[in-house]
Protein backbone atom coordinates (compact mmCIF):
# COMPACT_ATOMS: atom_id res chain seq x y z
CA UNK A 1 0.00 0.00 0.00
CA UNK A 2 1.33 2.99 -0.86
CA UNK A 3 1.97 6.08 1.78
CA UNK A 4 -0.16 8.78 -0.80
CA UNK A 5 -3.20 6.72 -1.50
CA UNK A 6 -3.74 5.15 2.38
CA UNK A 7 -6.61 6.27 3.52
CA UNK A 8 -8.41 6.21 0.35
CA UNK A 9 -7.14 2.69 0.01
CA UNK A 10 -8.24 1.53 3.64
CA UNK A 11 -11.50 2.61 3.46
CA UNK A 12 -12.52 0.86 0.34
CA UNK A 13 -12.35 -2.61 3.27
CA UNK A 14 -15.41 -3.62 4.50
CA UNK A 15 -15.75 -1.44 7.49
CA UNK A 16 -15.71 -4.68 10.63
CA UNK A 17 -11.94 -4.61 9.17
CA UNK A 18 -10.69 -1.01 8.59
CA UNK A 19 -9.34 -0.75 12.06
CA UNK A 20 -7.66 -4.28 11.92
CA UNK A 21 -6.50 -3.52 7.93
CA UNK A 22 -5.05 -0.01 8.72
CA UNK A 23 -3.26 -1.65 11.85
CA UNK A 24 -1.41 -4.59 10.14
CA UNK A 25 -0.29 -2.11 7.31
CA UNK A 26 1.40 0.67 9.72
CA UNK A 27 2.92 -1.80 11.54
CA UNK A 28 4.62 -3.61 8.63
CA UNK A 29 5.16 0.39 7.14
CA UNK A 30 7.03 1.17 10.71
CA UNK A 31 8.57 -2.07 12.29
CA UNK A 32 10.66 -0.34 14.64
CA UNK A 33 8.49 2.01 15.67
CA UNK A 34 5.61 2.05 18.71
CA UNK A 35 2.13 2.20 17.18
CA UNK A 36 -1.31 3.09 19.00
CA UNK A 37 -4.61 3.54 18.16
CA UNK A 38 -8.14 4.18 19.44
CA UNK A 39 -11.90 5.84 19.18
CA UNK A 40 -12.43 8.00 22.15
CA UNK A 41 -13.37 11.09 21.38
CA UNK A 42 -11.10 12.86 24.14
CA UNK A 43 -8.52 12.52 21.96
CA UNK A 44 -9.39 15.51 20.18
CA UNK A 45 -6.59 16.49 18.00
CA UNK A 46 -8.35 19.78 16.18
CA UNK A 47 -8.94 21.15 19.63
CA UNK A 48 -5.37 21.11 20.27
CA UNK A 49 -4.04 22.13 17.52
CA UNK A 50 -6.17 25.21 17.71
CA UNK A 51 -4.80 26.00 21.07
CA UNK A 52 -1.50 25.72 19.40
CA UNK A 53 -0.28 22.92 22.14
CA UNK A 54 0.83 21.18 18.82
CA UNK A 55 1.32 21.81 15.07
CA UNK A 56 0.61 20.00 12.10
CA UNK A 57 3.40 20.25 10.17
CA UNK A 58 2.92 17.92 6.94
CA UNK A 59 -0.36 16.23 4.72
CA UNK A 60 1.19 12.72 3.98
CA UNK A 61 -2.20 12.05 2.33
CA UNK A 62 -2.61 14.23 -0.44
CA UNK A 63 -6.32 15.05 0.11
CA UNK A 64 -7.18 15.94 4.13
CA UNK A 65 -11.25 15.13 4.41
CA UNK A 66 -12.59 17.90 6.69
CA UNK A 67 -15.72 18.80 7.84
CA UNK A 68 -17.28 22.25 8.17
CA UNK A 69 -19.58 23.11 10.92
CA UNK A 70 -21.97 25.74 10.85
CA UNK A 71 -21.32 27.32 14.80
CA UNK A 72 -23.84 29.88 14.75
CA UNK A 73 -25.10 33.37 12.34
CA UNK A 74 -22.64 35.70 12.04
CA UNK A 75 -19.85 33.21 13.22
CA UNK A 76 -17.18 31.53 11.70
CA UNK A 77 -17.64 27.86 10.76
CA UNK A 78 -15.60 25.26 12.24
CA UNK A 79 -14.10 22.74 10.73
CA UNK A 80 -13.33 18.91 12.00
CA UNK A 81 -10.74 16.30 10.26
CA UNK A 82 -12.49 13.50 9.00
CA UNK A 83 -9.79 11.50 7.24
CA UNK A 84 -6.10 12.40 7.03
CA UNK A 85 -2.28 11.57 7.32
CA UNK A 86 -0.25 14.42 9.12
CA UNK A 87 2.92 14.90 10.89
CA UNK A 88 2.46 16.60 14.01
CA UNK A 89 5.03 18.60 15.85
CA UNK A 90 5.01 17.98 19.95
CA UNK A 91 7.21 19.14 22.13
CA UNK A 92 10.37 19.13 19.84
CA UNK A 93 9.05 15.30 18.67
CA UNK A 94 7.54 14.64 15.51
CA UNK A 95 4.80 11.85 15.03
CA UNK A 96 2.80 10.74 12.89
CA UNK A 97 -1.20 11.03 13.22
CA UNK A 98 -3.59 9.15 11.47
CA UNK A 99 -7.20 9.71 11.42
CA UNK A 100 -9.91 8.14 9.41
CA UNK A 101 -13.73 7.86 9.82
CA UNK A 102 -15.73 4.97 9.50
CA UNK A 103 -19.60 3.66 10.43
CA UNK A 104 -19.24 0.97 13.03
CA UNK A 105 -21.99 0.10 15.49
CA UNK A 106 -24.47 2.14 12.83
CA UNK A 107 -22.78 5.26 13.18
CA UNK A 108 -19.88 6.95 12.22
CA UNK A 109 -16.33 6.43 14.51
CA UNK A 110 -13.44 8.45 14.07
CA UNK A 111 -10.51 6.40 14.64
CA UNK A 112 -6.80 7.32 15.68
CA UNK A 113 -3.20 5.65 14.80
CA UNK A 114 -0.04 8.06 16.55
CA UNK A 115 2.81 5.94 15.25
CA UNK A 116 6.22 7.49 17.11
CA UNK A 117 9.44 6.73 17.85
CA UNK A 118 8.81 4.64 21.38
CA UNK A 119 5.72 3.52 22.96
CA UNK A 120 5.91 5.99 26.31
CA UNK A 121 6.44 8.92 23.13
CA UNK A 122 3.20 7.38 21.76
CA UNK A 123 1.18 7.33 25.27
CA UNK A 124 2.32 10.56 26.81
CA UNK A 125 1.29 12.66 23.41
CA UNK A 126 -1.98 10.55 23.94
CA UNK A 127 -2.21 11.02 27.49
CA UNK A 128 -1.27 15.00 27.20
CA UNK A 129 -4.15 15.45 24.44
CA UNK A 130 -6.83 13.64 26.23
CA UNK A 131 -6.03 15.97 29.62
CA UNK A 132 -5.92 18.96 28.05
CA UNK A 133 -9.69 18.07 26.32
CA UNK A 134 -10.89 17.02 29.45
CA UNK A 135 -10.51 20.26 30.94
CA UNK A 136 -13.24 22.49 30.80
CA UNK A 137 -11.62 26.40 30.43
CA UNK A 138 -13.90 29.58 30.14
CA UNK A 139 -17.07 27.82 28.51
CA UNK A 140 -19.88 25.56 29.71
CA UNK A 141 -19.44 21.75 28.64
CA UNK A 142 -23.30 21.10 27.20
CA UNK A 143 -24.49 17.34 26.76
CA UNK A 144 -27.17 17.12 24.18
CA UNK A 145 -27.79 14.37 21.65
CA UNK A 146 -25.34 12.23 23.16
CA UNK A 147 -23.00 14.24 22.60
CA UNK A 148 -20.40 17.00 24.16
CA UNK A 149 -20.39 20.75 22.88
CA UNK A 150 -18.26 23.26 24.20
CA UNK A 151 -19.94 26.53 24.56
CA UNK A 152 -18.28 29.82 25.24
CA UNK A 153 -21.16 31.48 24.07
CA UNK A 154 -23.55 30.09 27.26
CA UNK A 155 -20.44 30.74 29.09
CA UNK A 156 -20.18 34.56 28.49
CA UNK A 157 -24.00 34.90 28.53
CA UNK A 158 -24.25 33.83 32.30
CA UNK A 159 -21.79 36.32 33.22
CA UNK A 160 -24.20 39.15 34.15
CA UNK A 161 -26.14 36.53 36.60
CA UNK A 162 -25.09 37.27 39.92
CA UNK A 163 -26.01 36.96 43.73
CA UNK A 164 -26.49 40.77 43.88
CA UNK A 165 -29.35 41.18 41.07
CA UNK A 166 -31.34 38.30 42.52
CA UNK A 167 -34.28 38.67 45.00
CA UNK A 168 -34.45 35.99 46.92
CA UNK A 169 -36.52 35.51 50.42
CA UNK A 170 -34.23 36.23 53.25
CA UNK A 171 -31.55 34.34 54.08
CA UNK A 172 -31.77 31.67 51.68
CA UNK A 173 -28.86 33.60 48.83
CA UNK A 174 -26.30 33.46 51.73
CA UNK A 175 -27.27 29.71 52.97
CA UNK A 176 -26.81 28.51 49.65
CA UNK A 177 -23.61 30.52 49.03
CA UNK A 178 -22.23 29.45 52.30
CA UNK A 179 -23.10 25.77 51.34
CA UNK A 180 -21.55 25.57 48.52
CA UNK A 181 -18.58 27.84 48.74
CA UNK A 182 -17.83 25.29 52.24
CA UNK A 183 -17.84 22.13 49.94
CA UNK A 184 -15.12 23.15 47.42
CA UNK A 185 -12.80 24.53 49.88
CA UNK A 186 -13.37 21.13 52.31
CA UNK A 187 -11.78 18.30 50.76
CA UNK A 188 -9.36 18.17 53.13
CA UNK A 189 -11.97 17.34 55.60
CA UNK A 190 -13.82 14.93 53.89
CA UNK A 191 -10.52 12.94 53.18
CA UNK A 192 -9.35 13.30 57.10
CA UNK A 193 -13.08 11.99 57.80
CA UNK A 194 -13.38 9.01 55.08
CA UNK A 195 -16.46 11.32 54.01
CA UNK A 196 -17.46 10.64 50.03
CA UNK A 197 -16.17 14.64 48.89
CA UNK A 198 -19.60 14.95 46.95
CA UNK A 199 -22.82 16.69 47.14
CA UNK A 200 -26.46 16.72 45.98
CA UNK A 201 -28.20 19.69 45.33
CA UNK A 202 -31.79 19.95 45.01
CA UNK A 203 -33.43 23.15 43.61
CA UNK A 204 -37.65 22.89 44.46
CA UNK A 205 -40.21 25.57 43.41
CA UNK A 206 -42.71 26.86 40.66
CA UNK A 207 -40.94 28.22 37.65
CA UNK A 208 -40.06 32.08 37.74
CA UNK A 209 -38.62 31.76 41.35
CA UNK A 210 -34.90 32.24 40.72
CA UNK A 211 -33.82 28.68 40.17
CA UNK A 212 -32.04 28.97 36.86
CA UNK A 213 -30.39 32.46 38.02
CA UNK A 214 -28.98 30.82 41.33
CA UNK A 215 -27.31 28.17 39.00
CA UNK A 216 -25.71 30.88 36.87
CA UNK A 217 -24.80 32.96 39.94
CA UNK A 218 -23.07 30.10 41.23
CA UNK A 219 -20.98 29.04 38.06
CA UNK A 220 -20.10 32.78 37.97
CA UNK A 221 -19.30 32.96 41.91
CA UNK A 222 -18.07 29.23 42.66
CA UNK A 223 -15.66 29.32 39.44
CA UNK A 224 -15.50 25.70 39.10
CA UNK A 225 -15.79 23.73 35.51
CA UNK A 226 -19.36 23.75 34.53
CA UNK A 227 -21.20 20.54 32.79
CA UNK A 228 -24.98 21.18 31.50
CA UNK A 229 -27.19 18.61 30.63
CA UNK A 230 -30.02 19.65 28.18
CA UNK A 231 -30.69 16.21 27.59
CA UNK A 232 -30.32 12.20 28.06
CA UNK A 233 -32.25 11.01 25.23
CA UNK A 234 -30.43 10.68 21.57
CA UNK A 235 -31.27 9.19 18.35
CA UNK A 236 -28.16 6.33 18.56
CA UNK A 237 -27.80 5.39 22.39
CA UNK A 238 -29.85 4.24 25.05
CA UNK A 239 -30.50 6.96 28.23
CA UNK A 240 -28.58 4.82 30.23
CA UNK A 241 -25.62 4.83 27.97
CA UNK A 242 -25.72 8.45 28.35
CA UNK A 243 -26.20 8.60 31.43
CA UNK A 244 -23.20 6.32 32.37
CA UNK A 245 -21.57 9.26 29.71
CA UNK A 246 -22.18 12.16 31.32
CA UNK A 247 -21.03 10.91 34.87
CA UNK A 248 -17.87 9.51 33.42
CA UNK A 249 -17.06 12.83 32.21
CA UNK A 250 -17.74 14.55 35.37
CA UNK A 251 -16.10 12.15 36.95
CA UNK A 252 -13.34 13.02 34.78
CA UNK A 253 -13.69 16.78 35.42
CA UNK A 254 -13.66 16.59 39.19
CA UNK A 255 -14.40 19.05 40.83
CA UNK A 256 -16.83 20.32 38.82
CA UNK A 257 -20.74 21.87 38.91
CA UNK A 258 -22.95 19.07 36.94
CA UNK A 259 -26.43 20.97 36.31
CA UNK A 260 -29.54 19.01 35.73
CA UNK A 261 -32.26 20.96 35.17
CA UNK A 262 -35.83 20.39 35.25
CA UNK A 263 -35.09 17.10 36.90
CA UNK A 264 -38.34 15.35 36.43
CA UNK A 265 -38.23 15.81 32.99
CA UNK A 266 -34.65 13.84 32.39
CA UNK A 267 -35.53 10.97 34.35
CA UNK A 268 -38.25 8.11 33.46
CA UNK A 269 -38.96 4.81 35.18
CA UNK A 270 -36.70 2.90 32.36
CA UNK A 271 -33.69 4.89 33.08
CA UNK A 272 -34.43 5.91 37.14
CA UNK A 273 -32.40 2.78 38.43
CA UNK A 274 -29.61 3.59 36.32
CA UNK A 275 -29.29 7.41 37.18
CA UNK A 276 -29.49 6.66 41.28
CA UNK A 277 -26.78 3.84 41.00
CA UNK A 278 -24.13 6.76 39.14
CA UNK A 279 -25.12 8.78 41.72
CA UNK A 280 -24.42 6.99 44.76
CA UNK A 281 -23.26 3.45 43.29
CA UNK A 282 -19.78 1.63 43.00
CA UNK A 283 -17.39 4.77 41.30
CA UNK A 284 -17.06 7.73 43.23
CA UNK A 285 -18.07 10.73 41.88
CA UNK A 286 -15.44 12.92 43.64
CA UNK A 287 -15.31 16.50 43.74
CA UNK A 288 -18.78 16.10 42.01
CA UNK A 289 -21.17 18.84 42.89
CA UNK A 290 -24.36 17.92 41.42
CA UNK A 291 -27.19 20.84 40.73
CA UNK A 292 -30.89 19.47 39.99
CA UNK A 293 -33.86 21.52 39.90
CA UNK A 294 -37.28 20.50 39.26
CA UNK A 295 -40.62 22.54 39.20
CA UNK A 296 -42.89 19.47 39.97
CA UNK A 297 -40.94 17.36 42.81
CA UNK A 298 -44.33 15.65 43.01
CA UNK A 299 -43.13 13.91 39.75
CA UNK A 300 -39.72 12.61 41.48
CA UNK A 301 -39.78 9.27 42.75
CA UNK A 302 -38.46 9.03 46.42
CA UNK A 303 -35.85 7.17 46.03
CA UNK A 304 -34.38 10.14 43.96
CA UNK A 305 -36.15 13.00 46.17
CA UNK A 306 -36.10 11.86 49.52
CA UNK A 307 -32.76 9.47 50.21
CA UNK A 308 -30.54 11.88 51.73
CA UNK A 309 -27.11 10.60 50.45
CA UNK A 310 -28.33 11.74 46.41
CA UNK A 311 -29.70 14.73 46.93
CA UNK A 312 -28.72 15.89 50.52
CA UNK A 313 -29.53 19.22 50.36
CA UNK A 314 -33.12 20.87 49.00
CA UNK A 315 -33.75 24.60 49.05
CA UNK A 316 -36.93 25.59 48.44
CA UNK A 317 -37.99 28.73 46.22
CA UNK A 318 -41.25 29.23 47.48
CA UNK A 319 -43.43 32.10 45.68
CA UNK A 320 -41.78 35.46 46.48
CA UNK A 321 -44.10 37.63 49.66
CA UNK A 322 -44.46 41.33 49.53
CA UNK A 323 -41.19 41.72 51.28
CA UNK A 324 -39.25 39.90 48.10
CA UNK A 325 -42.05 42.00 45.71
CA UNK A 326 -41.12 45.55 46.77
CA UNK A 327 -37.51 44.73 46.79
CA UNK A 328 -37.87 43.52 42.98
CA UNK A 329 -39.30 45.86 41.53
CA UNK A 330 -37.39 48.54 43.11
CA UNK A 331 -34.01 47.05 41.93
CA UNK A 332 -35.47 46.89 38.09
CA UNK A 333 -36.80 50.38 38.30
CA UNK A 334 -33.15 51.59 39.47
CA UNK A 335 -32.38 50.03 35.93
CA UNK A 336 -34.86 51.86 33.61
CA UNK A 337 -33.86 55.47 31.78
CA UNK A 338 -34.71 58.14 34.87
CA UNK A 339 -38.20 59.36 31.96
CA UNK A 340 -39.27 55.86 32.32
CA UNK A 341 -38.87 55.01 36.38
CA UNK A 342 -42.57 54.96 38.00
CA UNK A 343 -43.03 56.40 41.37
CA UNK A 344 -43.39 54.00 44.02
CA UNK A 345 -45.63 54.62 47.05
CA UNK A 346 -44.25 53.94 50.61
CA UNK A 347 -47.54 52.38 51.95
CA UNK A 348 -46.13 52.61 55.69
CA UNK A 349 -46.33 56.84 56.22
Amino acid sequence: MSLENFVRDALREPNDYIAYHIGRELAELYPEKAIIAGDTGAFDLDAFVRAKQCSIVNQISPFTEIKTEWTGRGKSPRGRIENAWTNVLWNGQLLDVLLVTFTRRCYPHRHFWIVADDQQAAESFFMTVCDWACEVRGEVLTFHDGEWTRSKELYDSIKSASFDNLILREGLKQEIQNDLEKFFSSQAVYQQYGIAWKRGVLFVGPPGNGKTHTVKSLVNQLGQPCLYVNTFKSELETDQENIRTVFERARMTRSCLLVLEDLDSLIDDASRAFFLNEMDGFAANTGVLVVATTNHPDRLDPAIRDRPSRFDRKYYFDLPGPVERAQYVAHWNEKLQTDLRFQIRDNSE
